[in-house]
């Protein structure tokens, strides 16, 4: 596994961890703290690369949203299925008018293992950037 799917995997994880907890929780500052730490470090060294990605989807599927933060586009909860798999609802990602139906609730995730894109519309999904090896 490369270092920017080891990064994407510690937020997911520590995204998880936070969603466990309630405010009231005496740990939950502290994950809070650690995770924008990570998104922050993530941004920091894989920012620029990934936004160069994004503006490429963008510009193919949807033009008319703005490029975000990496991280925004990483998922906020997700389930690990027994084969390792992540399974992610349709409310996560960044939400985008999709050039086909601009009124579609279209949203492009940020996955990893292999690090891709995925673009999820009405139609289904489809890994519209992927990392070749």
């Amino acid at each position: 596994m490369n270092t920017i799917d080891e990064a994407m995997i510690a937020i997911l994880e520590q995204r998880l961890k936070l969603s466990k907890l309630s405010y009231s929780d005496e740990n939950y500052d502290d994950v809070e703290e650690l995770l924008h730490d990570l998104e922050d470090d993530f941004n920091e060294k894989y920012g620029d690369q990934l936004e160069e990605i994004l503006e490429k989807v963008h510009l193919k599927h949807c033009p008319e949203s703005d490029v975000l933060l990496p991280t925004a586009y990483l998922a906020k909860k997700f389930v690990e299925t027994e084969d390792g798999e992540v399974e992610i609802s349709k409310k996560e990602g960044v939400e985008v008018e999709w050039i086909e139906d601009p009124v579609a609730a279209a949203r492009l995730v940020l996955l990893p293992s292999p690090t891709r894109v995925l673009l999820m519309t009405p139609k289904g999904l489809e890994i519209v950037w992927e990392e070749s090896k």
